[in-house]
């Protein structure tokens, strides 16, 4: 079996870590293709190396651009791969520009489309992610679960003959990243998680980024927090912040690069909790223990909303009363699987493909 993976931003490499590992351990050819919508050294490089993911064979550099430009370009570059590699399957990730491209490029050359993590509604289509993941799915062949929230979703809009509830991909990675930091805390906790207590922040959603109105109100909002703040800044953030004359660091907050997975992992462990407008992380911080607090008004991931763990704060000023709330008794819910999604992932794509070879 011969799986093509189209992925292009920092989540992705992170879920398609295990699925190169469970192909790879199973003979199956895996042909990785990096759209290059990430491209900067710490959102890119730095994740095959830590995480030891198999070099791309195709690097198709879309770079920076809207959504429009982005999709484009990878659709546009993606079809000469695709007609050359002829794969069983190709496989697209979550919910970015990639994962649009990648989709829509399998579609128009007939090859069967698989999708990991299938299944995720903000049911706010205001979210350019919400289009992405949504088309994905409808495009699918093989939806791969990683919930029986997200395998519902997928059943109401008529999808669940194409539906395997397989687990998170996140689970698996999320899984080794912990062994790899216990067994070197020193070497990966950030200089900054040794001064004391510390909120965990990231915004990069372009809702947030690209209303001058929001950002600025949100910046303030993490500045009056009563904690000190640790802002990992995206470049997005970074450039669009520059653009509009807005401080980074002031106030409560402290800026920093982003940092590599294993770096990221260890901080958001040893943080009293996490403040973000991510989708990833919510889960992350569940799956770590870690109350979390996210600056939107709904969220892809219900399950993190038990028992108080993730609260949503659409209102930036609602911040400060938010991140100081106790932290959830007991141990989180754990909804998203048991670490060996990508084994089933593997498996169920050479069902797939052996089925369809014996139809043919």
């Amino acid at each position: 079996m011969r799986v093509l993976s189209v992925v292009g931003a920092r989540p992705q490499f992170v879920k398609l870590a295990p699925v190169d590992r469970a192909l790879g351990a199973t003979g199956h050819d895996h042909v990785i293709v990096h759209t290059g919508q990430h491209y900067e050294y710490l959102l890119s490089d730095t994740f095959f190396d830590d995480l030891g993911i198999s070099a791309p064979k195709f690097n198709l550099g879309v770079g920076s651009g809207s959504h429009a430009e982005q999709t484009a370009g990878i659709l546009t570059r993606l079809d000469p791969v695709i007609r050359e590699v002829m794969p069983d399957w190709v496989l697209v990730y979550g919910d970015t520009n990639s994962t649009l491209g990648g989709a829509l490029a399998a579609a128009q050359k007939g090859r069967p489309l698989a999708h990991l993590e299938a299944g995720l509604r903000s049911f706010d289509r205001r979210m350019p992610e919400e289009h992405n993941r949504t088309v994905a799915d409808h495009l699918g062949d093989l939806l791969l679960a990683p919930s029986p929230v997200a395998a519902a979703n997928l059943a109401r809009e008529g999808l669940s003959a194409r539906t395997v509830l397989v687990g998170d991909v996140m689970v698996d990675a999320l899984t080794l990243a912990q062994t790899q930091v216990s067994q070197e805390p020193e070497r990966y906790l950030p200089e900054f998680a040794r001064e004391g207590p510390y909120l965990l922040a990231t915004v990069h959603r372009a809702e947030t980024t690209d209303d001058p109105g929001r950002l600025a109100t949100t910046l303030k909002a993490l500045a009056a927090c009563p904690l000190p703040v640790r802002l990992v800044a995206h470049p997005r953030l970074v450039n669009r912040a520059r653009h509009l004359g807005l401080r980074l660091s002031a106030g409560s907050v402290r800026s920093s690069e982003p940092l590599p997975y294993f770096s990221m992992i260890a901080a958001m462990a040893a943080s009293r909790g996490i403040v973000t407008d991510s989708g990833g992380l919510q889960k992350e911080a569940l799956l770590l223990g870690v109350p979390c607090t996210t600056l939107r008004d709904r969220t892809e991931w219900p399950e993190t909303l038990a028992d108080g763990w993730n609260v949503l704060v659409p209102a930036p000023e609602q911040l400060a009363a938010a991140v100081v709330r106790p932290r959830p008794p007991g141990e989180p819910p754990r909804p998203y699987g048991d670490g060996r999604a990508a084994i089933r992932a593997v498996a169920e794509l050479a069902h797939g493909s052996s089925a369809e070879s014996a139809a043919r």
